[in-house]
């Protein structure tokens, strides 16, 4: 624990809590309000989370950041679910979406299977191999796009 930032523990407290309860921690954010600092977590599940997880949640884990005292001073704790758009983030979103629409922002331009020059990719997830993740464009071709070279992927709505 030593040498970990508020933020590492908060998110190392909150993966045991959310897990334990049967979703996952997409993702967590951290910022300054005032004098508070705020915890934004965004929780799932297969077939989605409701206002009675989140509360769950956000009750479970404001106890025990408040007994290990893991935030120093005020903080404001935001459970919610990652909605329509969700962030892909682990390498197992790449797996668990195949067939899904996706919306793909790199780092650098990258090309396209058809050698176009792009930072936006929007298409059909087809999954993740060998740290590349490949896709099917709305505009017919594909695209295998490094995993270390995306800068931001969600989920689109259909």
């Amino acid at each position: 624990m030593a040498g970990m930032t508020s933020e590492q523990r908060v998110a190392e407290i909150a993966e045991k809590l959310i897990a334990s309860l049967g979703m996952e921690l997409v993702e967590i954010e951290s910022r300054r309000e005032g004098r508070s600092e705020v915890l934004c977590l965004y929780v799932d599940k297969p077939g989605g989370v409701n206002l009675d997880d989140c509360a769950d949640v956000s009750r479970e884990l404001s106890l025990i950041l408040d007994v290990e005292d893991v935030v120093p001073g005020r903080y404001l704790l935001e459970v919610s679910s990652p909605g329509l758009n969700r962030p892909l983030k682990k390498e197992a979103d790449y797996h668990r979406y195949i067939g899904r629409l996706a919306k793909i922002r790199t780092r650098l331009p990258t090309p396209d299977d058809k050698g176009n020059m792009r930072k936006t990719f929007l298409g059909e997830l087809l999954g993740l191999e060998d740290g590349v993740v490949r896709m099917k464009l709305k505009e017919g071709q594909t695209a295998s796009l490094p995993l270390t070279g995306i800068a931001k992927a969600n989920l689109e709505f259909e």
